[in-house]
């Protein structure tokens, strides 16, 4: 089959050729973007669920939602190093200098940037190298008290009013919202409250693992009222299907049904995984039309591979040798989830013991807690590239899990 005309795209927040089984998602924030719009009241999303499941993309895609209705979108990717001030003040920057360039908002604009400088004095923000020197001076008074929920809030709602004066909106996307530290959290929860509350068309839709809704409820209890928490899981069969298929059809391809199954066995309807082995499965395949099973059970080997040593090991960059130890442990009782102590006792520790490693993998985002005293994997199908890989013996920093090439299984 011809690469270059190959329609599936594995890699981190790719948009894949066929977005099927979201459209729910999908009318619920469009419906949200149109009420703010008109003044009225609508709950910003965060979306929750394990990697691989297509968070990213649908972020993407709601970004996308939101420029088609003439709004502002800016985005950005939390990290375990975030400096939040510095990445709020990075967001609303971009979001004004884009409101700028509408004439009869440049006053209102001006002002939410005196009050942008203003919150980068007082919280010591450096300069980030973007946009020109605007020669506005601080707002005296405005996101300069000190205390970080009210001077975000004040800071949003600035932002907010100069997008309500043009008849616009804002939305801000934040990946990877987990490693926003509580406090933070909670102060981006309190300016959205206000935002709200003032019914101005300011909109911050995130993504995370299935424990932000409780961190959200943690860091503020009225959470709840001012979210929607969709869960994004895997596909269900037949968009499953769909998503392999359609693409094909539209190059003029066929799968056959058992090619399909095959799949779905394999990737068990998780958005990457299924363009994982719908790309390798491609390029395998003589054609000139079909995509057979047979090109499938070749693909296997490659597929896994690429897996294995981009989707999978890219999570163990940072990990010490103490919590890859503990991530073989998690995996040798199965695909979760398991309880802690279970953990700590093949490590021969109790759960004291084994406390602080398990927090710092729940802190790195490789497991979570789906309920008091339980853990699993954030990633689908970690356990079993874990259980047929080998920790490599060696002395370098950085070593990883290896590919035993003699143990069986597919990711």
């Amino acid at each position: 089959m011809d690469p270059v005309r190959n329609p599936y795209s594995p890699g981190a927040g790719s948009p894949p050729p066929a977005l099927v089984g979201r459209d729910r998602e999908l009318e619920t924030f469009d419906v949200a973007v149109q009420r703010l719009t008109l003044g009225r009241s609508a709950k910003s999303q965060l979306l929750t669920g394990l990697r691989g499941a297509g968070k990213t993309v649908l972020l993407r895609e709601f970004g996308r939602l939101a420029r088609g209705h003439d709004w502002v979108h800016e985005q950005i990717e939390a990290t375990e190093d975030l400096v939040f001030t510095e990445a709020v003040s990075l967001l609303t920057h971009k979001a004004l200098v884009r409101l700028r360039v509408r004439d009869r908002v440049r006053d209102r604009v001006r002002r939410a940037f005196g009050a942008l400088t203003a919150f980068k004095i007082r919280y010591q923000v450096p300069d980030i190298g973007i946009g020109v020197d605007l020669g506005v001076e601080p707002a005296g008074g405005r996101a300069a008290t000190g205390v970080l929920d009210e001077d975000l809030a004040e800071l949003f709602i600035e932002v907010g009013a100069a997008a309500r004066a043009g008849g616009v909106g804002v939305l801000l996307t934040i990946d990877e919202l987990q490693y926003v530290s509580q406090q933070h959290l909670a102060a981006l929860i309190v300016g959205l409250h206000r935002v709200s509350q003032e019914q101005l068309p300011l909109m911050v839709a995130g993504a995370g693992l299935p424990t932000l809704p409780g961190l959200a409820g943690e860091a503020k209890s009225y959470a709840e009222r001012l979210f929607d928490f969709p869960e994004i899981n895997s596909l269900e069969l037949e968009d499953a299907r769909l998503a392999l298929s359609r693409p094909a059809a539209d190059e003029g391809v066929a799968w056959s049904d058992d090619a399909l199954d095959s799949v779905m066995d394999l990737a068990r309807g998780y958005p990457y995984f299924l363009q994982e082995f719908g790309k390798h499965s491609w390029d395998v395949a003589p054609g000139p039309d079909v995509i057979r099973r047979v090109d499938v059970e070749a693909a296997i080997p490659i597929a896994v591979n690429e897996l294995d040593t981009g989707f999978f090991r890219a999570r163990l960059a940072r990990t010490t040798a103490a919590e890859r130890a503990y991530l073989r442990a998690m995996a040798s009782l199965g695909p979760g989830p398991c309880r802690s102590g279970e953990v700590a006792g093949v490590l021969d520790k109790t759960t004291a013991q084994a406390g602080s490693v398990r927090d710092a993998l729940i802190k790195r985002g490789l497991i979570y807690s789906p309920r008091w005293g339980q853990l699993a994997f954030t990633v689908p199908m970690f356990d079993e590239y874990v259980n047929r890989s080998a920790l490599r013996s060696s002395s370098e920093e950085g070593q990883d899990f290896v590919v035993d090439a003699a143990v069986g299984g597919h990711a």
